[in-house]
């Protein structure tokens, strides 16, 4: 029996969410654990309650981020709200329930233990966003605010939140160290991302052009909360004019654009280029 398109889809997203999760979970348990270091975010202040209380890191990512997943289900709802619900169930059971007990934990160098925690960290990360989701945390959180205060520039607030966090972990491990080799691994993380995901800008612009293009537009706009541009181009050789759509994405939104775009015509010519800057309501 042949599975469906949709079925096909279903298990691609499920298995890159239970891969991703295992290698980010690794990058956690195994590195950023074994050299004491809390990398920004929900995993580091879970990091920090393990070592303060001895709470399983898993089972408090999956708390913490529970009120926030039910806050953007109410305010945004939508399919990446449950993508993202869906990779939050698998990463948090996948580091308590087989990273933790069977990975083995790294107790080297720190330095070593900072680069190579925030680039499994990172790699787990970005094979996710890849299949269009998210693992919850600081994502949903800028989505939220993105929707209800489009004009405020949430780069500096989220950046605030891991620096409050990093300096945290000076007075819980006693090391100010933890903070310097945090800021690192954070580093490592982002980098990484950057490279898998969407090369080294942090937009993308897309152009399409599709016979399609206004119910891409609408997909785009119903799906990712993007608005778009749509235009008229003119063909040099053939002289027919063809719809044409341009439309700007952050990284964890470009990966569902993309799918988007195919999904509606195969066969549309789509041109893909980097951002240096972006200024204006969502943005």
């Amino acid at each position: 029996m042949k599975l469906s398109a949709r079925a096909k889809k279903l298990t691609a997203d499920i298995l890159a969410d239970i891969l991703g999760s295992l290698v980010m979970d690794a990058g956690i348990f195994c590195f950023a654990e074994g050299a004491r270091i809390a990398p920004g975010g929900v995993s580091g202040v879970c990091i920090m309650l393990k070592r303060l209380f001895g709470l399983p890191v898993g089972l408090m990512t999956f708390l913490l981020n529970l009120p926030l997943m039910i806050l953007a289900l109410r305010r945004i709802g939508g399919g990446f709200v449950l993508r993202s619900l869906r990779t939050l169930v698998i990463s948090s059971a996948a580091l308590d329930l087989v990273v933790t007990p069977f990975f083995p934990r790294y107790t080297g160098d720190r330095m070593l233990g900072s680069v190579f925690g925030g680039a499994l960290m990172g790699l787990g990360m970005a094979a996710i966003f890849l299949r269009g989701s998210s693992t919850a945390g600081t994502d949903i959180l800028s989505l939220i605010v993105e929707r209800k205060y489009p004009h405020i520039q949430i780069g500096g607030a989220l950046m605030a939140i891991d620096c409050v966090v990093l300096a945290a972990s000076v007075p819980v491990f006693r090391d100010i160290d933890s903070a310097l080799f945090g800021v690192a691994a954070l580093f490592c993380q982002t980098q990484v991302i950057n490279w898998v995901v969407y090369g080294s800008g942090r937009c993308r612009k897309v152009l399409v052009v599709s016979e399609k293009a206004r119910t891409i537009a609408s997909r785009i706009g119903a799906e990712l909360g993007r608005g778009s541009t749509l235009f008229r181009a003119e063909g040099a050789y053939t002289g027919r004019e063809l719809p044409t759509l341009m439309c700007v994405a952050r990284a964890r939104e470009f990966c569902r654009l993309r799918e988007i775009i195919r999904e509606e015509d195969s066969a549309a010519f789509v041109i893909v280029s980097g951002v240096t800057q972006i200024l204006g309501e969502g943005f």
